[in-house]
């Protein structure tokens, strides 16, 4: 523990001017270094929680965290299994779903999509989709036969609105006596959702018993949809539901979808925090070099010293505690900076996209469109205490050096 005089001699140095102006400079950019460092982490890996976030609500939100399906074959009977499931405890919803792979056609406009076959009754339970409406609702697929949701992204790529029609075509041919066509359906447009995402240009939202219809599929769906509370338990739990129920059930989850998606994220995540910690060490290596030379420029006072009975572990403490202070103040400065970047850096860059006329996440190529930002309590922690250890760390050689300057020859060439 510091004494109050190692202290006082600490701060009267830190604080004191020099006449060597290049060790105030040396002083100044560890401390602006150490700012920076901070900052730059706190900012990055809030962003980084924020895309964490953003795929989980959002893109886990609209996608299955796991379905069942029987191999080979629509799903006849399912309205016992669907109630079976949605009353187990594991489970939190299930909804019955028929997709296929389409193309959506307007005017010239063609379009790949993902055609969902849905109850909106049942899908409300399992989907945030209701809650990301723009225009219409999920009950006018009960009205209108034959409607059909379309994602923002993808009804602006056809060019359509609510009440337009859209042409889907299946990759299926029908062989007729005009000889070999493709299969189409005209559909109503009765609503958009937008999500933020990429699935806004490729996913199409049409009533259960019209999905049922354009595939040929009677009665049947193609499986049920599951939703869990915790999802990176879902491939377990599926597993555990299908080895349970009778015949042969084919299983899928998210981790096979955007299972690769959310890995990228959490690898960029460590990598990106392992390079901008560099910036961290950087400017505790320039505290070595700043307290190195104060301890030379200082010399005579610390002789001056050890003669009027300053013990080594005394000096030793003053110059842990002008290094601490560089370090402190490095640190704290840093996460007022970070803390407040990191809880407006959406509201600045949609500034800066509006200002400029840029935009720096397109929905094209990325799974959002804008920058999310999560600020955890548990990385600002890290951070901090790591900032403040390696400051602290930084300060024992240069003091260390100071602790064993003799005075007889530090004195001698005065």
């Amino acid at each position: 523990m510091f004494r109050p005089f190692s202290i006082f001699v600490g701060l009267r140095y830190t604080a004191a001017k020099r006449n060597n102006h290049f060790i105030s400079f040396i002083s100044l950019a560890s401390m602006l270094g150490l700012m920076l460092g901070v900052a730059a982490l706190i900012v990055v890996l809030s962003v980084m929680n924020g895309f964490d976030r953003e795929l989980r609500q959002r893109i886990l939100g609209m996608v299955p965290h796991a379905t069942l399906s029987e191999y080979g074959k629509p799903m006849a009977d399912w309205q016992p299994l669907l109630q079976q499931l949605s009353d187990r405890a594991d489970v939190t919803a299930a909804a019955p779903y028929i997709q296929a792979q389409a193309m959506l056609t307007n005017r010239g406009a063609v379009q790949g999509t993902l055609i969902n076959g849905i109850d909106p009754q049942w899908e409300r339970k399992v989907s945030i989709l209701d809650r990301h409406m723009t225009a219409g609702s999920l009950d006018d697929l009960e009205k209108q036969r034959f409607g059909i949701v379309l994602g923002g992204l993808l009804a602006r790529y056809l060019g359509v609105q609510v009440g337009d029609k859209v042409t889907l075509v299946l990759p299926e041919a029908s062989i007729s006596v005009a000889g070999v066509i493709p299969r189409l359906k005209r559909f109503t447009v009765v609503g958009t959702f937008e999500v933020g995402a990429e699935l806004d240009a490729n996913l199409a939202y049409i009533h259960l018993r019209d999905a049922a219809t354009i595939k040929r599929l009677g009665g049947g769906i193609d499986g049920i949809r599951l939703q869990f509370d915790n999802l990176f338990e879902a491939p377990a739990q599926v597993q555990a539901i299908a080895a349970e129920l009778p015949g042969f059930m084919r299983t899928s989850d998210w981790t096979r979808t955007h299972g690769n998606l959310f890995a990228a994220i959490q690898l960029e995540k460590r990598m990106v925090g392992l390079l901008l910690f560099l910036i961290v060490l950087v400017a505790a290596f320039n505290i070595v070099s700043t307290l190195v030379m104060v301890v030379t420029d200082k010399t005579a006072d610390i002789a001056i010293l050890r003669t009027m009975g300053a013990t080594p572990g005394r000096i030793m403490r003053i110059f842990m505690v002008q290094g601490s202070v560089i370090g402190v103040m490095g640190t704290l400065l840093g996460t007022g900076l970070g803390v407040t970047l990191a809880l407006t850096i959406s509201d600045l860059v949609s500034w800066v996209e509006k200002t400029f006329g840029i935009q720096f996440l397109n929905a094209d190529v990325y799974f959002i469109s804008y920058f999310p930002s999560e600020l955890r309590l548990e990385d600002l922690s890290v951070i901090v205490s790591s900032a403040l250890a390696i400051s602290f760390l930084s300060t024992l050689y240069p003091s260390w050096r100071a602790s064993r300057t003799q005075p007889a020859e530090a004195l001698r060439y005065e």
